[in-house]
């Protein structure tokens, strides 16, 4: 009886359903696709190109795309925008999965304990969870941002702060409906102790939504992060992030539209990527897309 309830999922993986249901999903495979580019393309592309983030050729000052050696032409500075374009999507894609991995371990750890225990201390957490969610996270990002010196790490922190309650709420949900599982139980009765049922037990039988949740948190925090950056609260130049690139970009909007282009085309592709992706593990890890 302890593997009954977690034979459909595995078998499931072993048989490769799972796989063949999310290359069936044509923007899922997109997303994927897109992300890995993306992600290879920050990493290794500005070791390929002639110019760095840094370097300033004030002859090349507002220098169209594809104009020259300059692909995406030059900002106020004479900086190449493709160079700094690609140096900041390694800050903003940076913050965006290390934000999700920390708020998915709080949410985590915040979630299966509230789900698991339940009684005062389950409530006590998640009234707390339910408190958090009332306050806009935009606004709560910018109050706190405000008062803290901007830095990666201080960034990755702040948004991670502020999202780590819907992931607590899916993991809470989950876990009370598998802690009275044949599984958990079973395993309960075999002298099982808490911390074992709820990283043995619970956790793996509830990764789908918690792998979906991880998803969409990167597209969330990518997002945040560009609103306080662009908003003069985050990233400060000269490092380089697609949130503050837009900011610096909203002053030659008319003489230099690519400026502004280039960077939100980059953030847009990335977080609506990182949601198809999301949509696609959803149908594709729902156990029920097998039942006729």
């Amino acid at each position: 009886m302890a593997t009954i309830q977690a034979i459909p999922i595995s078998r499931s993986f072993l048989e490769g359903a799972v796989v063949k249901r999310f290359l069936s999903h044509r923007l899922a495979t997109f997303g994927l696709a897109t992300i890995l580019l993306l992600t290879l393309a920050c990493i290794v592309g500005p070791w390929l190109l002639p110019f760095t983030d840094v370097y300033i050729d004030m002859m090349q000052r507002f220098a169209a795309p594809f104009s020259g050696w300059h692909v995406l032409g030059t900002d106020a500075m004479g900086r190449d925008t493709l160079a700094r374009l690609l140096m900041a999507g390694r800050i903003s894609l940076s913050i965006g999965f290390s934000a999700m991995v920390v708020s998915m371990i709080i949410g985590l750890c915040v979630g299966l304990i509230a789900g698991f225990y339940g009684g005062i201390l389950g409530t006590v957490l998640m009234r707390f969870v339910d408190a958090m969610l009332c306050f806009p996270s935009i606004f709560l990002l910018l109050a706190i941002s405000a008062l803290i010196s901007p830095s990666v790490p201080a960034i990755v922190l702040l948004i991670a702060m502020t999202s780590w309650m819907e992931v607590a709420r899916v993991v809470e949900a989950q876990t009370r409906s598998l802690k009275t599982r044949e599984f958990t139980l079973a395993a309960q009765s075999y002298g099982a102790g808490g911390f074992r049922l709820m990283l043995r037990e619970i956790l793996p039988n509830a990764v789908a939504p918690i792998v979906v949740a991880a998803t969409l948190n990167v597209a969330n925090a990518i997002l945040a992060e560009s609103y306080i950056s662009f908003l003069g609260f985050g990233i400060q130049p000269p490092t380089p992030s697609w949130g503050n690139m837009l900011n610096s970009a909203q002053t030659y909007l008319t003489s230099a539209p690519w400026l502004a282009i280039v960077p939100g085309l980059a953030i847009t592709l990335a977080v609506t990527s990182f949601n198809f992706l999301g949509d696609g593990l959803r149908d594709a890890l729902d156990p029920r897309a097998d039942q006729p």
